[in-house]
């Protein structure tokens, strides 16, 4: 029998979640989830950031977490690079793996979420290694170019199974590590598909914005997207044919949006302790906390500055308009390789930052999309097809959840 994966064992050793970015948590978390269903003990060692995807699940942090401006991304640009240095993250995540390493004999497995960074660490951790690599695709270059030393780590017999992001990725990646690697769906997806109520109003279609998580991030790039809603031409401004909803997360809270919203002239409205609007004009932005589900399930078109909820809302068939920022997550790299990721159903407009070009360019995205997606029937069966290819369908934790399972058990 594998070492470390006796079956009389399970009850007593867990499993450990090892994560390494806030989309991988939520993924995480939700396999984490699974395998306390099928009663699996789980622990979590977030590389990056507090790891609250894993304390809403339930799931027990190991060792104490830290936040970050760049979110982990700062290998996105110099500057993130020299702003993780200085503010010692870089010092964290040494930190964070002397933990690994240190309490690696207690798990009877360990299940790495990410990338190569997570992927090196469970190797060094000489313990039995799950991985699924939910940052890399084969989409992205037609052929998946594994970053040294993945691979061998991979390949290496402590790594018991591996699972990709799509089907593409699978069939490439079993070719190129001669061993399988299967494609169950993914787990972040999961999260879009909860049960939710019904958003206010009846209109004709509804406009949502993904502003993204991360502070002071998600307030710059929510003042470009108002910008952008200024500009929208005049026959979509009625609320009764446009419904506009932005999906915030709780960190921006009315005292921050406030102050940014009259600058720009839009007026926050109050409505009762559970509603919250902003207005200008004839434009009503309602603002939505905890409804993410909701805005991206019963919106048309999303204005995406994300990562993560980008890609949800593509397993669902939305086309989404990106509005690219100043990072330090959702820069022109970054919204350009989302672009390859996840194919034609994802468009953006040219020109710099905050320029009239971009904004006025992404206001006319806007009203052409909307239009398209009332009479190109053939379009919207493409941007279900799209979903099914570069996401999957739901229920990937569970599927996934189910393969660990029965690893443990053979």
């Amino acid at each position: 029998m594998a070492e470390g994966l006796n079956p009389n064992a399970n009850q007593q050793r867990p499993i450990l979640l090892l994560s390494n970015g806030h989309g991988e948590d939520l993924s995480g978390a939700l396999i984490g989830q699974a395998l306390q269903q099928r009663g699996l003990a789980v622990e979590a060692l977030p590389l990056v950031g507090h790891g609250r995807a894993y304390e809403q699940a339930g799931i027990p942090l190991r060792g104490r977490t830290r936040e970050y401006s760049t979110g982990g991304l700062g290998y996105t640009s110099v500057i993130g690079r020299i702003t993780e240095v200085i503010q010692g993250q870089v010092l964290y995540l040494l930190g964070r793996l002397l933990l690994l390493l240190r309490i690696a004999h207690r798990y009877q497995l360990i299940l790495v979420v990410g990338d190569v960074i997570p992927v090196v660490a469970g190797w060094l951790s000489r313990r039995p290694t799950a991985t699924y690599l939910v940052a890399y695709s084969s989409h992205y270059e037609g052929r998946l170019r594994l970053p040294w030393p993945c691979a061998p780590c991979l390949k290496q017999g402590r790594t018991r199974a591996i699972y990709s992001r799509d089907v593409l990725t699978s069939g490439d990646l079993s070719d190129q590590l001669q061993r399988p690697v299967r494609f169950f769906g993914n787990p972040f997806f999961d999260g879009a598909l909860s049960a939710c109520e019904p958003l206010v109003g009846t209109p004709q279609q509804r406009l949502g914005l993904l502003p993204g998580s991360r502070l002071p991030e998600a307030l710059h790039n929510l003042e470009l997207m108002l910008r952008v809603l200024e500009r929208l031409p005049e026959a979509l401004r009625p609320p009764e044919r446009l419904g506009l909803h932005a999906a915030l997360v709780g960190k921006l809270t009315p005292q921050e949006v406030a102050p940014l919203a009259s600058r720009l002239g839009w007026k926050l409205q109050l409505e009762s302790s559970d509603s919250c609007s902003l207005q200008r004009g004839p434009l009503r932005l309602q603002l939505e906390w905890g409804r993410f589900a909701a805005v991206v399930q019963q919106c048309d078109l999303l204005l995406s500055m994300t990562g993560t909820a980008a890609e949800q809302c593509v397993g669902l068939g939305k086309p989404v308009l990106q509005l690219v920022g100043d990072g330090p997550q959702f820069t022109a790299n970054f919204a350009e390789a989302q672009r390859r990721l996840l194919g034609p159903g994802v468009v953006c407009a040219d020109g710099a930052v905050g320029s009239d070009e971009q904004l006025d360019g992404t206001a006319a995205l806007t009203e052409t999309l909307l239009e398209r997606l009332l009479h190109d029937s053939a379009w919207r069966t493409t941007l279900q097809q799209l979903g099914l290819e570069r996401i999957g369908e739901g229920g990937g934790a569970a599927r996934m959840a189910a393969d660990l399972h029965a690893l443990l058990d053979g």
